[in-house]
């Protein structure tokens, strides 16, 4: 018997959620789609149903957002923070926007005794 390629674009992040899910049920996206191949020419309908359980799909994709939150700090060079330095980082990111906070208040707070003495 002759075989011959398939070829069909799909979405990154489509095909990387089917491709893990096929993973949890033991088998590979490509013997799942030769699975339908096969059932849909023997009974001409849509095949069967198999299901992953909701707890093991949300893992799947919570490990897919990881990957993707690691690729974009790999992006702006920080993947090889510590936690520790993280938290410093947000820390000082938190103490800045304080900072700025209370001058604008100390500002507010001026131009309203401003109003005042010249009202």
């Amino acid at each position: 018997m002759s075989s011959s390629l398939i070829q069909f674009r799909e979405d990154d992040s489509a095909r990387i959620l089917a491709s893990k899910i096929c993973e949890a049920m033991g088998i590979d996206l490509q013997t799942y789609l030769r699975i339908c191949i096969s059932k849909l020419n023997q009974e001409a309908k849509l095949p069967f149903s198999m299901e992953v359980d909701k707890k093991t799909l949300s893992a799947i994709k919570a490990g897919i957002a990881m990957d993707k939150a690691a690729a974009i700090s790999k992006a702006y060079g920080n993947d090889k923070m510590t936690l520790d330095e993280i938290n410093a980082e947000i820390d000082a990111a938190r103490k800045e926007a304080d900072s700025r906070n209370n001058a604008e208040k100390e500002a507010t707070g001026i131009e309203a005794d401003a109003r005042k003495i010249t009202a």
